[in-house]
């Protein structure tokens, strides 16, 4: 991303301060793909995926680290943004503490920091299943405003 002018960084980084669904799509070894909506954390370099070790594209994953994302705002009147990102992923699993940091970080941007208490997301931040899947695009190879 460092090749990206600072005009579209911003306008990356104002679509992606916003709670949207993104669309993480993994492929299986045979290059059957697989697409997901996914709740995110961006950090302005870094996309942040929370996700369970037993799900599909976790599993894909840990066979082939290549996915594409898209992130997309669609408006009422027309409108719409978005930016779609290609990149090999790591799957972080420890230190918990990290995970704990980051887990409640992107479940607060979508729940709020009230809701982000209750007893089921705490109980999700702190299941030893749930990993991130950290993604530092290779390329931005699609942003439309």
């Amino acid at each position: 991303m460092d090749s990206i002018s600072e005009e579209k960084r911003k306008s990356i980084n104002g679509i992606l301060q916003q709670p949207l669904i993104a669309r993480m799509a993994t492929a299986d070894l045979n290059g059957q793909p697989h697409v997901v909506p996914v709740w995110f954390g961006w950090d302005g370099t870094t996309l942040w995926i929370s996700s369970y070790s037993n799900t599909r594209k976790v599993k894909e994953l840990e066979k082939n680290p290549k996915i594409s994302v898209v992130i997309d705002d669609a408006k009422d009147n027309g409108e719409n943004s978005g930016v779609i990102f290609e990149g090999q992923v790591e799957l972080i699993k420890e230190p918990r503490e990290f995970l704990r940091e980051k887990f409640t970080w992107i479940y607060t941007r979508y729940l709020g920091p009230e809701s982000v208490l209750a007893e089921e997301p705490q109980s999700w931040i702190e299941d030893p299943h749930n990993l991130l899947i950290k993604l530092t695009p290779d390329k931005v190879i699609g942003l439309y405003i």
